[in-house]
């Protein structure tokens, strides 16, 4: 279990805009658990699988007909990609400058990439289990510098990682669809994908949360990497048996409720499921941290700060024993 402030609350992912000032300030501000916002309406390079594919080492990347590709020399499309990522975080060490407490960084995770990443071919990095291998080891060592830049910008910072994977589900059932879409690719077994997100667990140095917002998240898999925590859309779970044997082995649960203005609703709809699993009340606040069920880059600028200051309002209302 990840040691936060009791009902705390953090946003999952992206925020609409682009101002990156302006969206640190709001993280910064609002949130017991804060974190770096992603901005995808930047563009290219700002998205979920721009920014991770720019820590990827010495695997670099170009955009080819509107899709990220692996290719021999990186050029404009990552050099713009590494350049709003320094901004991101040259915004984050000044405006975190004294700041000491938790604070949450995202990227897309090994098998989302090597869902949406095209070989120079033309096919996903995941028709090749070898290349998907290596596209995981890639992403585990840029991440472990990505982590230590910025535990060095933000030195009193409690610092956790977080690895996004909508893909995982599609991934496991071999759903996920070729370039023309007429087929789809051979599926991946658990066991190996279970291995590639181990191998990004333990070098990163830092508590790592495995996020997953897509129906039939394999909470149970998740669990069996090492992470320290869990995210998931709750309104997608159709099984909490998963849940509970998660909390029951000690790990931190980022419980993602549709987003709202109401604080009210959505802290009774965490405390239904915890209810449900018959697990008492007093470490409900210390185990559970509330979050929108997903990124909010779709909703307007007004929209979004609502719905994340309903999530920390909630958090302190689950704190309320």
């Amino acid at each position: 279990m990840i040691e936060l402030p009791l009902g705390s609350a953090t946003g999952i992912g992206s925020l609409p805009g682009t101002d990156i000032a302006e969206a640190v300030k709001l993280s910064l501000g609002e949130l017991p658990v804060a974190y770096l916002p992603e901005l995808p309406g930047r563009g290219p390079g700002a998205d979920m699988i721009g920014r991770g594919a720019g820590f990827l080492v010495e695997l670099p990347v170009e955009i080819y007909t509107g899709r990220w590709r692996i290719t021999a020399r990186g050029g404009k499309d990552l050099r713009r990609a590494y350049d709003l990522l320094e901004r991101d975080l040259d915004e984050l060490a000044e405006q975190a400058d004294g700041y000491t407490g938790p604070l949450k960084i995202q990227a897309a995770g090994p098998w989302t990439l090597a869902a949406a990443i095209e070989l120079p071919q033309g096919q996903a990095v995941l028709s090749d289990h070898g290349a998907a291998r290596e596209l995981a080891a890639s992403l585990a060592e840029g991440l472990r510098q990505h982590v230590a830049d910025v535990r060095r910008r933000v030195p009193g910072a409690q610092v956790m990682l977080q690895i996004d994977e909508p893909s995982l589900p599609a991934v496991l059932a071999g759903h996920v669809k070729t370039d023309s879409g007429l087929y789809t690719y051979r599926s991946v077994a658990a066991a190996t994908v279970r291995d590639r997100l181990t191998e990004l667990v333990g070098p990163a140095g830092v508590p790592v949360i495995l996020h997953c917002c897509a129906p039939d998240a394999p909470i149970g898999l998740l669990r069996e990497t090492g992470a320290a925590g869990v995210a998931v859309d709750l309104s997608l779970v159709k099984d909490l048996d998963p849940i509970g044997e998660m909390i029951e082995a000690g790990l931190t649960l980022l419980a993602g409720v549709p987003a709202s203005r109401d604080s009210r609703k959505i802290a009774d709809t965490v405390r239904t499921m915890w209810r449900t699993l018959g697990f008492g009340e007093s470490q409900l606040a210390r185990q559970v941290v509330v979050t929108p069920a997903c990124g909010l880059a779709g909703a307007t600028p007004e929209f979004a700060r609502a719905a994340l200051t309903a999530c920390r309002d909630a958090g302190r209302r689950l704190a309320e024993v």
